[in-house]
């Protein structure tokens, strides 16, 4: 089982480098400096240029918020349950196989080594980690590649390319992408998918030894690869998940929370009429109407405010 475990991270790993080759060297903090001069809702009602200010927001619902809906209940609540989340091992194993990872990453990777990109970058991913559910401190680094693309490794290894913050135009628009990548740590999804992986090679590994021979080495390596592709690709219900503690994340850390949906749909749009803007394996984000009318939906029930960040000044010069 060690040796299918490396196996699934080697073919995770790869599937990511394949997808963009990664890039900079930021460094865990969780003291966060200010951001730079803000440009909120407020200041930019005149102008409503870009996709985020243009997004309609639903009606206002008096539905009461659940526990799993409700930014006042971040790092309040377990968000971790069922079986599977139950047998996903402990936070450090968690972070252990992170750092195996990460380490691939970062010894085949080209990383941007600007420290104003990297300082922004990693101040704007630390800032919604500390108003999130994540229980593991983050390193975020940012790949020098122009494919758009952001991927969170288990632990905490987070990576964004230079391509999705040219994509970006705003900060809320960035750090969308962020809270949802980062949604997907705090609810440990990649190890969920990790024991899933697992439990399916006992269901194959067990009626191989009873079969024996050549068919029973034909369902082994079957089994097997069609457990590691599983495991590249999050669920429904987890994309859905990180798209419903995302935008509270985004609230908490003070940016429009309609911003993450807004942007996810100007990538699909973009990638629609130019075919690989969007690295393939980051090709699954972008949310179906439904997924972004959920999360429209559910950032309209927040409490009121008078304004948000959209954007800084220091987002601009980076």
């Amino acid at each position: 089982m060690n040796n299918f475990s490396r196996a699934t991270s080697a073919f995770v790993l790869t599937a990511s480098l394949l997808a963009s080759s990664v890039a900079v060297a930021a460094q865990t903090t969780t003291t966060i400096p200010a951001a730079g001069d803000k440009t909120t809702q407020a200041q930019q009602s005149e102008a409503k240029k870009t996709t985020t200010q243009q997004a309609a927001t639903p009606a206002k619902s008096n539905k009461p918020l659940s526990v799993n809906e409700d930014p006042n209940m971040i790092g309040k609540r377990n968000i971790n349950k069922g079986i599977i989340a139950g047998m996903s091992g402990s936070t450090e194993k968690e972070v252990r196989l992170g750092r195996e990872l990460a380490a691939q990453v970062d010894r085949e990777a080209k990383f941007i080594d600007d420290g104003t990109i990297t300082e922004y970058i990693n101040r704007v991913g630390q800032n919604i980690v500390l108003h999130s559910d994540a229980k593991v401190p983050f390193t975020i680094k940012v790949i020098d590649s122009d494919e758009v693309n952001a991927f969170a490794l288990p632990g905490g290894f987070f990576y964004v390319n230079k391509g999705l913050m040219l994509a970006a135009d705003n900060e809320a628009e960035l750090a969308g992408v962020m809270a949802h990548e980062i949604a997907h740590v705090a609810a440990r999804h990649a190890v969920e998918n990790n024991k899933k992986a697992e439990l399916a090679q006992y269901a194959v590994l067990i009626p191989s030894i009873i079969l024996g021979g050549g068919l029973g080495q034909l369902i082994y390596q079957g089994g097997g690869f069609a457990s590691l592709l599983g495991f590249m690709k999050f669920t429904r219900g987890a994309e859905e998940e990180a798209d419903k503690l995302g935008v509270q994340y985004m609230y908490a850390a003070g940016y429009d929370p309609t911003a993450m949906a807004t942007m996810f749909e100007k990538l699909e749009s973009k990638n629609k009429k130019k075919p690989g803007f969007i690295s393939k394996l980051f090709a699954t984000h972008p949310a179906p109407p439904e997924r972004r009318a959920a999360s429209l939906a559910l950032a309209a029930r927040f409490p009121e405010r008078e304004e948000y960040v959209i954007s800084s000044s220091e987002f601009q010069r980076v």
